[in-house]
């Protein structure tokens, strides 16, 4: 369930893709990312290999230089996912076969 917080593309427009869902999740807690996802990649501090990945975590697939895809971690090894625009928003698992996953971030400072 989507907070009300949060604004869906108005009707007529192609939806989101997975950054800007991912920048539209985080802009509805006040908090700013940079509007692709090697950019988000860049800017956010990166979770250590080894450490549980937590909800509001963002997720990324490519490699370092070439980041393709981000979604947005919600637990129990799942995120949400734009898999582009004028397809829909869905749930799915973070890991896959044959999947090219990069590592986590997470662009506000806590404890882990």
């Amino acid at each position: 369930m989507i907070n009300k917080k949060f604004r869906e593309p108005a009707h007529g427009d192609a939806g989101f893709d997975c950054s800007g869902l991912t920048q539209a999740a985080y802009a509805a807690a006040g908090i700013r990312l940079p509007r692709v996802a090697q950019d988000q990649y860049n800017a956010a501090p990166h979770v250590p290999d080894r450490a549980p990945l937590l909800p509001g975590d963002l997720v990324f697939y490519g490699t370092p230089t070439h980041v393709h895809h981000v979604g947005l971690y919600v637990g129990g090894g799942r995120m949400i996912d734009a898999p582009r625009p004028h397809e829909p928003i869905r749930e799915e698992p973070v890991r896959f076969a044959g999947d090219d996953y990069l590592g986590a971030a997470l662009p506000v400072a806590v404890g882990r």
